[in-house]
């Protein structure tokens, strides 16, 4: 696992997108910010590689698919 593909949590994502909480589950349920991926029974985050390439181009229609 390089430094990219880095497991971040929510406080890192909302930090680095400017994102407020409610606005980055909207976005997760319209498909234009990749899905969280399950890291415990109660934990997520996200793929740091993935988080980049929103950032780089968030009004890409294929943002949803960026995690994959």
């Amino acid at each position: 696992m390089n430094s990219s593909d880095r497991i971040i949590r929510m406080k890192t994502v909302l930090a680095r997108t400017g994102l407020s909480r409610s606005t980055l589950y909207r976005k997760i349920a319209d498909g234009t910010f990749p899905r969280q991926l399950a890291i415990s029974a109660h934990g997520a985050g996200w793929r740091e590689s993935a988080v980049n390439r929103w950032i780089a181009c968030p009004s890409s229609e294929h943002s949803a698919q960026l995690a994959a």
